[in-house]
C-alpha cells in the first residue's frame, strides 16, 4: 500500500503525490533532466550527487534497471558509476512492472537497496517550468509520517572520487563511429591521466576503447609528476571555488604542451587556471536538450548539462578562444586553447546517455595524445 508524500519548494509551494523507494525524509537542490531514456545512468551520475532530481518524461520505471556487474576494479559496465548518487527522485508516473532483456530489478527495489527516496503523481512539466523561471531552489520530499529532514552541505568532489590510483590497461581499438559515421579516433596504449571529481564511466569505457591506458586519480592528487600523454579533467558536483588545489596542479599542466580536455567542473577547473573568470547563469543550465553551436562552424549539437556558471566571455586570455556557445543565452559552453592541445565543455556531448553519439571532441582530444 502507498503512503502519501509532499514536495515542499523553498518558496513554500507544495506538491502533493505518492512516495516510493526509500520512505526517509531528504532535502537537498532540486534539478530536472529532460531525457526521455537513461534513468538508470542519470541516478549514477555523480554530478547529481546530493541533489533532488526531477525526470520530465512522463512514465519512468518500465525498462527496469541493468546488471551492476563491473568490467574492471570499479567501472562499471552498463551505468555511470557505482551507485545512486541523488539524494531524492521526482517523477510524473512509477511503472510498477517493468520489461527489458537486459532488467535484473525493479527501479523502486534499487532505490530501496541504495536509499534513494521518491515521489510520484506530481506534475513534473509544471515544477520544470517554475525551476526553468526560478532558477536554482532547494525543495524537501516528505513521505507521511516521516522525521523532517536535517540540512545537509552541497557536494564536492571529494564526496565522489575515487580512493586510490587505479590503471586500465590498454586494450585493442574498437571500431567506434563517430557522429559522422566515420571511424573515431583511436590511441595505441597512450597513457591519460583521468582527474576523477565524479568522473562518469562512459568516459573510462570510451577511453579504453579507443586504445587509451587510463590512469585514475582520486581528486587532490597531485598527479603532476606522473608519466602521460594527455590529462582529462571529469565532470563531477560542487563549485571550483573550492578546488584550488587542483586549479594550481592544472596552471602546471598548462604550462606545457600536452593534451588537456575537461567536463563540466573539471571545465570549469581548466578555465580557472588558465585565467578566466566564471559567472552566475540566471536560468541554469539543465536537461538533455541544451543546443550548443561549435564556433567557426554552423555545426550545433543537442547536449546533457546540468551546471548553473559559465566563463564570463570578458575574461577570457587573449590566447584562449569559445569552442561552442550555447543558443538558448548566448552563454560560453567551451574554451579552447589558440595554438595548443587545451579544451573543455560545459556540457556532456551526448545524444543519448553515454558517450555512444556526440563524440568528436573526445575524439579530437584523443587524436592529439
Amino acid at each position: 500500500m502507498r503512503i502519501k508524500a509532499t514536495l515542499r519548494l523553498e518558496n513554500g509551494l507544495e506538491f502533493h503525490g505518492w512516495s516510493f523507494g526509500s520512505t526517509e525524509a531528504v532535502c537537498g537542490e532540486v534539478v530536472f533532466n529532460t531525457s526521455m531514456v537513461g534513468y538508470p545512468e542519470q541516478l549514477t551520475d555523480a554530478t547529481y550527487h546530493g541533489q533532488i532530481l526531477c525526470l520530465t518524461y512522463p512514465l519512468i520505471g518500465n525498462y527496469g534497471v541493468p546488471s551492476e556487474e563491473l568490467l574492471a576494479e570499479s567501472l562499471s559496465k552498463n551505468l555511470e558509476s557505482d551507485r545512486i548518487h541523488p539524494k531524492g527522485l521526482i517523477v510524473f508516473d512509477y511503472c510498477e512492472e517493468y520489461s527489458n532483456w537486459e532488467a535484473e530489478k525493479g527501479l523502486e527495489q534499487w532505490m530501496k537497496e541504495q536509499n534513494l527516496t521518491g515521489i510520484y503523481g506530481i506534475d513534473t512539466r509544471e515544477l520544470t517550468k517554475v525551476l526553468r523561471d526560478k532558477g536554482s531552489m532547494a525543495c524537501e520530499i516528505i513521505p507521511e509520517g516521516a522525521a523532517n529532514p536535517e540540512a545537509a552541505e552541497k557536494a564536492t568532489p571529494a564526496d565522489v572520487t575515487c580512493k586510490e590510483v587505479i590503471v586500465y590497461n590498454a586494450q585493442p581499438a574498437q571500431d567506434v563511429e563517430n557522429i559522422n559515421g566515420s571511424k573515431a579516433a583511436t590511441t595505441n596504449g597512450k597513457k591519460v591521466v583521468v582527474v576523477d571529481l565524479g568522473v562518469k564511466h562512459s568516459v573510462i569505457r570510451g577511453l579504453i576503447a579507443r586504445g587509451a591506458e587510463v590512469i585514475r586519480v582520486p581528486y587532490g592528487y597531485d598527479f603532476t609528476e606522473m608519466e602521460y600523454d594527455g590529462v582529462y579533467v571529469s565532470n563531477g558536483p560542487g563549485c571550483a571555488c573550492k578546488c584550488e588545489e587542483t586549479i594550481e596542479m592544472l596552471k602546471k599542466v598548462l604550462a606545457g604542451n600536452k593534451p588537456v580536455f575537461g567536463l563540466g567542473l573539471g571545465y570549469h577547473l581548466i578555465a580557472k587556471a588558465a585565467g578566466c573568470e566564471l559567472e552566475k547563469l540566471a536560468h541554469p543550465h539543465r536537461g538533455a536538450n541544451q543546443p550548443v553551436r561549435k564556433e567557426g562552424t554552423n555545426r550545433t549539437y543537442i547536449s546533457a548539462q546540468n551546471v548553473g556558471r559559465a566563463v564570463k566571455a570578458s575574461s577570457i586570455p587573449s590566447d584562449w578562444e569559445a569552442y561552442f556557445t550555447n543558443l538558448n543565452d548566448g552563454a560560453i559552453d567551451g574554451l579552447r586553447h589558440k595554438t595548443k592541445p587545451f579544451a573543455g565543455l560545459n556540457f556532456t556531448p551526448e545524444v543519448c546517455v553515454g558517450l555512444t553519439e556526440n563524440v568528436t571532441p573526445l575524439d579530437e582530444f584523443i587524436s592529439k595524445l
